[in-house]
């Protein structure tokens, strides 16, 4: 299990496109992965269960992977965040 601490920083936080974008990344991936926010864990592949955490921007998140290419997953997950939902 692999886990990182990033602090979301775009304008709208983890909503709408953002959001779906960050989605359909982590479900690239086979490892099971999670972000939780305070004490609240959802799944990051389920849009339902990431846009519930209602993260604006500047709020803190940690990413959980479990699985074959949970570091990667991880990895990838993070430097999405850090680059402002840019490719």
């Amino acid at each position: 299990m692999v886990t990182n601490e990033v602090v979301i920083n775009n304008q709208v936080g983890l909503h709408a496109r953002p959001a779906t974008f960050f989605i359909q990344k982590a479900n690239e991936f086979k490892s099971s992965i999670w972000i939780e926010k305070e004490e609240r864990r959802v799944n990051a592949k389920s849009l339902l269960g990431v846009l519930s955490l209602g993260i604006v921007k500047g709020t803190a998140v940690k990413l959980v992977a479990d699985g074959a290419d949970e570091e990667n997953a991880i990895e990838t997950l993070s430097e999405l965040i850090l680059s402002d939902f840019t490719e």
